[in-house]
């Protein structure tokens, strides 16, 4: 219901010809504002783009080409961890955020899925034999943050719908309990003695940053149950009309607006609404 936003215009004129926004990870210094290839998909996402949108299809198959060679992505290379791996694995997430009829970035999904399969062998994480495990798939032993603790967007998000469900679990309930959260996407426990470790204000950003955190993970089918201490806390959190809101604060340019203008509280109380409603329909399976 938001894809004739201004937002979408805005981003759509800005695409490449060759399907970039520019810079694919990290936005330039001198953008203005910053803008990279992943945020301009994250947003568009949000803003309900699928892969039958033809800015989509046009991103994807720049992302593909840069996974097979035939095409790079123009960002420095950074040196704190093999910039290659790093690559491969931003590449395939935001491809698979799309479609997972893509045979390239499938490879990728299931190489970490072979990973933290023997990682979480015995029901519980084995940080040698995730290191083993790694070694072998790269042929180098993990270094950087990105890699030696591998809670971040990417693996969390390409290890959906690859593990079997024991292992899963055992995965889901380490993310949960992971002192630091999900990198790039919130800081701090997700599931930690459940309904205590929700945002104390819901009116927030950090509100708005949690919600991206479980709407992540309900991508793991088979261990919704551990979610459901959200429900409640969301249903608490309506307000008199019946609705949600987070407040202005919460506009940040990327979860939200919505709609194209947040001077009416009624607006904005409908888009939170909106995004709050669709992540209880898949906590509760509707």
């Amino acid at each position: 219901m938001y894809k004739n936003s201004k937002w979408a215009e805005e981003l759509i004129s800005l695409q490449r010809e060759d399907g970039s926004w520019g810079n694919f990870h990290t936005a330039s210094s001198s953008s203005k504002p910053p803008l990279t290839t992943e945020s301009a998909l994250r947003r568009l996402k949000i803003l309900g783009y699928t892969i039958d949108d033809a800015p989509i299809q046009k991103a994807v198959e720049y992302m593909l080409a840069c996974m097979k060679g035939q095409d790079a992505i123009p960002d420095r290379r950074e040196k704190t961890h093999n910039w290659n791996i790093f690559t491969e694995m931003m590449l395939a997430t935001r491809i698979r955020e799309f479609t997972c009829a893509e045979e390239p970035a499938n490879r990728v999904a299931l190489k970490w899925s072979g990973i933290l399969s023997e990682a979480f062998m015995s029901g519980k994480y084995d940080h040698n034999a995730y290191k083993m495990a790694y070694s072998k798939r790269f042929a180098e032993k993990p270094r950087g943050d990105r890699f030696m603790d591998f809670v971040s967007f990417y693996q969390v998000s390409l290890l959906s719908h690859t593990l079997e469900p024991k292992k899963e679990r055992a995965l889901f309930d380490y993310i949960l309990n992971h002192p630091e959260g999900i990198y790039y996407v919130y800081d701090g426990p997700i599931g930690v003695k459940g309904v205590k470790s929700v945002p104390p204000i819901f009116a927030s950003k950090q509100t708005s940053q949690y919600l991206g955190a479980i709407e992540l993970l309900t991508q793991y089918r088979n261990s919704l149950d551990k979610l459901q201490f959200v429900v409640p806390w969301l249903i608490k959190n309506r307000n008199k009309n019946g609705k949600w809101d987070l407040g202005a604060i919460a506009n940040d340019k990327v979860y939200f607006p919505l709609s194209d203008d947040w001077r009416k509280v009624e607006t904005r109380e409908e888009d939170c609404t909106y995004r709050v409603q669709r992540l209880l329909d898949d906590l509760t399976g509707k």
